[in-house]
């Protein structure tokens, strides 16, 4: 596993490295309640983003993370951002989340598009044996969307973690295994018509 910035693009989307120039981007997409109600940070200024930023470009360098900003090409515009974390090279897996969209762009190809690019890097490129998905349980829309993509459920970790509103949040966690790619990769290539 090469654990180094690398754009992913097809026709639709294209996932850039995530730097700090994309700050401004970010902003004018990203600054909504409505987007970090569910998530354990909230990112309401753009200090706010920047110190997002900052630290996972911070995990980057680790080599445990590696993010990006997600760009609709029809307009090529940032709607978005996601990332690979919690990466094991030892085990071969990552977990893909930390996935935010503009409401604008949501229930659209976006999502679907990025993953499928994602999930063909991370088992096609770096030959990933699992690659992990999670989200707060309340959280009924990433996990119908998690579910649509072909993950499967494996339980929920009680009290996990303790949200910037001091809530503790149950965590839902999802997975797709190697041996399933193909199937999962087929269904993702039919839902978008390319099969």
């Amino acid at each position: 596993m090469n654990i180094q910035p690398v754009r992913l693009e097809n026709e639709f989307v294209r996932l850039e490295p995530l730097k700090i120039e994309h700050l401004d981007g970010l902003c004018e997409v990203g600054l909504l309640e409505e987007l970090w109600r569910l998530v354990p940070v909230q990112i309401d200024s753009t200090e706010a983003m920047k110190k997002y930023i900052v630290n996972v470009l911070e995990e980057q360098k680790r080599g445990v993370s590696l993010p990006f900003v997600t760009i609709e090409k029809t307009t090529n515009k940032i709607v978005g951002s996601t990332r690979f974390g919690n990466i094991d090279i030892t085990n071969r897996w990552a977990e893909i989340g930390w996935t935010w969209i503009n409401p604008a762009w949501q229930r659209t190809y976006v999502n679907s598009e990025a993953k499928l690019l994602m999930l063909a890097h991370a088992f096609e490129t770096w030959k990933c044996i699992r690659v992990e998905f999670k989200t707060d349980a309340l959280n009924e829309k990433s996990r119908n969307a998690i579910l649509r993509l072909g993950a499967k459920q494996e339980g929920i970790f009680r009290r996990h973690i303790i949200c910037a509103s001091g809530r503790l949040r149950d965590s839902v966690y999802f997975s797709i295994l190697d041996n399933e790619w193909q199937s999962v990769k087929e269904n993702l290539l039919r839902k978008t018509g390319r099969i």
